[in-house]
């Protein structure tokens, strides 16, 4: 169970968190294959190929590897690959990685995702802590936000305990007195674990903990409201 008593900050995972990501990066990609279309036409087609954009993944990571913790970098040398491969300026990657990021922003919050911030915000510094290239300002959730941390700035990314401390330090506190919440079992639940936080399993599609993992997370729950309803509940004992 979680102690309510050690929590002095919460930092929190953004995205299938906060809004799905999936329906967000689809669009965002047919984004990109739309502003290809008129000027690199081999490109647009290529990037319409799953394999084709999966090998060219594989081929940025293999070659690339101090990206790996960055998942923008990633996709722009992905873009410049494709162009590449399609005998096409590759200049134009900068520019279509602008128009992918731009759209990324534009996400769908979960139902239960601002009533939630709010309820939390209001208790504790709450901490964006992402592996993603989200960006709280230009989603609209900064006013909620004491600050965020993104693997692609601070260069390690979950599970790797650093960007939990990271996130620690960013709210003032040790990383004992964070509760760390995601959907992720591996990158989330088990790294603020392993980082010395209290963890939240945001688990909304009913998944069974991973055997692999032999330490639970403190609480499992359906969605944030449900945690919201733990910790008010935790915070204001019946007598």
């Amino acid at each position: 169970m979680i102690d309510v008593t050690r929590i002095r900050a919460i930092t929190l995972d953004l995205d299938d968190t906060l809004w799905p990501v999936w329906p967000t990066i689809e669009r965002a990609d047919r984004a990109v294959r739309a502003w290809l279309q008129p000027r690199a036409p081999g490109a647009a087609a290529l990037s319409a190929d799953r394999a084709t954009v999966a090998a060219a993944r594989q081929s940025v990571v293999q070659a690339r590897p101090e990206l790996a913790h960055d998942l923008g970098a990633i996709r722009r040398e992905c873009i410049r690959h494709l162009l590449l491969g399609a005998g096409e300026d590759p200049a134009l990657a900068e520019p279509a990685f602008e128009v992918f990021y731009r759209e990324r922003q534009r996400v769908t919050l979960f139902d239960d995702a601002r009533p939630a911030l709010a309820f939390l915000a209001a208790r504790y510094p709450l901490v964006a802590l992402s592996n993603g290239n989200a960006d709280i300002g230009r989603v609209g959730l900064a006013p909620f936000f004491h600050a965020a941390v993104a693997a692609g700035d601070l260069g390690v990314a979950k599970p790797d305990r650093r960007i939990f401390q990271a996130g620690a330090s960013a709210a003032g506190v040790s990383p004992s007195q964070v509760l760390h919440i995601g959907d992720d079992p591996h990158l989330d639940a088990a790294g603020a674990l392993a980082a010395g936080m209290q963890s939240a399993w945001v688990n909304r599609a009913d998944r069974a903990w991973p055997a692999e993992l032999p330490q639970a997370p403190h609480t499992v729950v359906r969605d944030l409201a449900r945690l919201c309803e733990l910790l008010g509940a935790a915070s204001n004992p019946s007598p």
